[in-house]
């Protein structure tokens, strides 16, 4: 039996970078997960900041009520109303996440879906999403782009799960293979939903899959991939931490709301 050797021959750690294989499939697909990409010690530690910044609310927070997604309280005052949905700026929150995305696991593969300067908006994602037991609300079909502005709508969000994730608490689903389409607007609603009450939109969602991911695994999904989540239906909460990325040569559109706030440029750092 041949094993694949420690080092490519151009001396690049075949662990920090996807195979062809799965590159055709993330092409097809418009996502793909990676397993284990994160080490224990370092979930730990996002779940310790997690759990602080929840009791404490720790500003910039979005509450369920805020967003008024199915399922979610009305207004911040009624019973449930602060419910935090997300700890937003999480790369600012510790100093273990912007080395943890610049390692060789992580900026290895996002070079190969985005070339060799790979940059972090910071104004979208960079969060860390919560699903609670209670109030938590559902997420209708919907790509990542739809209120992002750049020259091209191609970037790459990862996902890392923070513990189990599956249909019942609120993980996510995916319908593979939506990057690369282009919908007629009148299959969206007027928040670019896709409407779940049209006939022509059925066989679009039936194809959907669910994204199964224990703490540590990373879903890394093309910003155009149509994904969904519902409420959390068991009594643990779920946290998973998210951020967005984009090339060099795909800048965000001037005025927009993806430029009102800096970005960071990825550079290798030491493991």
């Amino acid at each position: 039996m041949q094993h694949e050797p420690a080092e490519r021959r151009d001396g690049t750690d075949p662990a920090s970078r996807f195979s062809s294989e799965e590159l055709t499939r993330f092409e097809r697909d418009g996502f793909l997960v990676v397993r284990g990409l994160a080490s224990k010690p370092f979930v730990q530690h996002l779940l310790e900041i997690t759990h602080a910044g929840l009791v404490s609310h720790m500003p910039p927070v979005e509450y369920e009520a805020d967003l008024q997604y199915p399922g979610a309280p009305a207004s911040r005052e009624q019973v449930g109303g602060q419910t935090i949905r997300r700890l937003k700026h999480a790369q600012g929150r510790t100093p273990a996440l912007t080395e943890w995305l610049a390692s060789s696991p992580v900026l290895g593969r996002l070079q190969q879906l985005l070339g060799p300067r790979v940059i972090m908006p910071l104004a979208h994602h960079n969060c860390i999403m919560t699903k609670q037991p209670r109030y938590s609300s559902e997420t209708g079909w919907h790509q990542d782009i739809r209120y992002w502005s750049f020259a091209r709508p191609d970037l790459i969000s990862v996902w890392l799960a923070l513990g189990e994730e599956y249909p019942e608490n609120g993980g996510l689903f995916v319908i593979p293979g939506t990057h690369r389409g282009e919908l007629e607007a009148e299959r969206l609603d007027g928040q670019l939903f896709l409407r779940t009450d049209l006939p022509q939109n059925k066989p679009l969602i039936d194809n959907r899959q669910p994204v199964r991911l224990s703490a540590g695994d990373v879903l890394f999904f093309h910003a155009r991939t149509f994904h969904a989540a519902g409420r959390n239906q068991t009594g643990e909460s779920k946290y998973s931490a998210v951020f967005t990325f984009r090339a060099e040569d795909n800048p965000p559109r001037a005025g927009s709301r993806s430029a009102v706030m800096p970005e960071l440029l990825l550079t290798p750092g030491r493991e």
